[in-house]
């Protein structure tokens, strides 16, 4: 991949799993400078608040910096695509009184709720790469953003159905409910979480970054993604309309629980972790 692979010489000693190396100088600064742009760019649009996009540039440099320019392009993409599904009919969404912020733009709350889990991958797969290898680090990273795409498409186009049901008891609920799923909702969830899928599978491949077999790679993340915007609505519907967790709360919860739904997937389906 872009960062460099810890290979073993000729002669050497039997090649170990390829793992996550810092960028050189010029690449990291190219990728920092991309992060930096992008982030100030989604300012300027209103997609991000600054406080927001301050932290999505501190973020971003480190997965560039660690885990290179694909990881960077992925995350990249799934902010893109949640902006156009945030903006979707949104004026819509504004009179239903279930839009995102004022203009579509995304807080602080909500960009570290869906960083956090995959930047810590990437951390835990540079400094500790016996627990993760480079292909079961691509594999959970995708899962995380494939869950962030399956909850951001259902919540943003399931609103516009006016129907759902609650996930637990099946009653009518109204749409934008915590815990309330509907038919289009879970519909633009599989879509969300099998183009994430697909996206990721061909940038780990333009940039030749390590991952599991294509055909579990991507049967594996679909399900992860799909599974956790499930967790997700069930967390909101038992534990946020408590007032037990926040919005940005269940958001985080619900993507670390789909990376242990997808370290397990990734198991059961004959790879490894290592």
């Amino acid at each position: 991949m872009t960062g460099g692979l810890a290979k073993a010489s000729k002669g050497g000693p039997a090649p170990r799993a390829e793992t996550l190396v810092v960028l050189q100088l010029f690449p990291a600064l190219v990728g920092v400078a991309v992060t930096v742009a992008l982030s100030a760019g989604a300012v300027r649009a209103e997609a991000l608040t600054l406080l927001a996009g301050v932290v999505a540039t501190l973020f971003g440099s480190f997965i560039v910096i660690v885990g290179g320019f694909p990881y960077l392009a992925l995350l990249v993409l799934f902010v893109v695509a949640s902006v156009l599904a945030t903006r979707y009919r949104f004026e819509d969404k504004r009179r239903k009184n279930v839009q995102e912020g004022t203009h579509g733009e995304r807080g602080v709350t909500n960009v570290l709720a869906h960083v956090i889990v995959p930047t810590g991958l990437v951390a835990i797969a540079w400094i500790a790469p016996t627990v993760l290898s480079e292909a079961a680090t691509a594999f959970l990273y995708t899962s995380a953003l494939a869950f962030g795409a399956a909850d951001t498409f259902a919540s943003e186009f399931g609103v516009l159905t006016g129907r759902a049901r609650s996930l637990l008891t099946g009653r009518a609920v109204s749409a934008g409910t915590n815990g309330g799923v509907s038919a289009l909702g879970e519909a633009w969830a599989f879509v969300g979480a099998f183009t994430t899928a697909l996206v990721g599978a061909g940038l780990f491949r333009l940039f030749s970054a390590a991952t599991p077999l294509v055909g579990t790679y991507v049967f594996g993340v679909l399900l992860a993604g799909f599974i956790g915007c499930q967790l997700d609505s069930l967390l909101g519907e038992t534990l946020e309309n408590r007032s037990l967790l926040t919005k940005g709360g269940t958001n985080l919860l619900a993507m670390a629980l789909t990376v242990l739904v997808g370290a397990g997937l990734l198991v059961a389906l004959g790879g490894s972790l290592t």
